[in-house]
């Protein structure tokens, strides 16, 4: 059985800056300030995902970060720090 490494939640957010800024355009800066940090949680009381973000932004950025949200927590539920 072959298991992935876990993903940090670091590059967890540099996925979500890449994907966004080539699916939407506009620049990285822009996309890290409308994705923000990402919070972790206890897998004791989170076992299916245990991370999330608030976005911020206009109502089609936000859009556009929770879409990219809804992939990346199907491929990556669980994060470390």
């Amino acid at each position: 059985m072959c298991y992935a490494r876990s993903m940090t939640a670091g590059e967890l957010q540099d996925r979500f800056i890449a994907t966004l800024a080539r699916e939407a355009g506009g620049g990285h800066r822009r996309w890290r300030i409308a994705v923000g940090p990402v919070r972790l949680y206890s897998i004791d009381t989170h076992p299916h995902c245990n991370w999330a973000v608030t976005p911020s932004g206009s109502a089609g950025e936000i859009e556009r970060v929770e879409r990219v949200a809804d992939v990346l927590r199907q491929r990556h539920p669980i994060v470390t720090e």
